[in-house]
């Protein structure tokens, strides 16, 4: 890595994080932010943190087809105070959620942000950001709802970043 390596553990846990592992270690935080650097990502710091301080964004990690992994009973719960007009919503609404995610798999992709961390008790934890965002030149659904990706296991969100930091497996 071309800037220093954080050396300092965070004191605790902050409210919001998600643990990935007991026992962890620098080396293993920092294979993470070095495979994230290798793999083109964007490394920057948390707001209110200094350089040595051992959590990091991890950003420019996104997955095309991703529309199984929409939230639809939030989404549905959100369509009955403000209803959108458009085919795909009004197919969800009437129970179907199949058109709505073919449309997210050709128009939209899921953009997979990660806030890395170690604490002074050797926890490694992760804070993920998921967004649906339009492709280019997509239309993108009518209103602002909030299409947030719904809940993932530990697992799931391990394998996650370990795909964004060029870790795990490829296809």
């Amino acid at each position: 890595m071309t800037a220093p390596r954080p050396t300092r553990p965070l004191p605790r846990r902050p409210a919001g994080y998600l643990e990935l592992g007991r026992y962890s270690s620098l080396r293993r935080f920092w294979t993470y932010l070095a495979g994230a650097q290798g793999a083109g990502r964007v490394l920057s710091l948390v707001r209110g943190d200094t350089p040595e301080d051992c959590r990091r964004r991890i950003a420019g990690f996104s997955l095309s087809q991703a529309g199984f992994l929409l939230d639809c009973p939030r989404l549905t719960a959100e369509l009955e105070d403000s209803f959108a007009p458009h085919p795909a919503l009004v197919a969800l609404l009437s129970g179907d959620s199949a058109p709505l995610t073919a449309y997210l798999n050709e128009s939209y992709e899921l953009r997979l942000d990660f806030v890395l961390a170690l604490t002074a008790g050797r926890d490694l934890i992760v804070r993920p950001e998921f967004q649906f965002v339009p492709l280019p030149g997509a239309v993108p659904l009518p209103g602002a709802l909030p299409l947030m990706a719904r809940r993932l296991s530990r697992d799931e969100i391990g394998v996650l970043l370990g795909r964004a930091c060029g870790l795990g497996r490829q296809p």
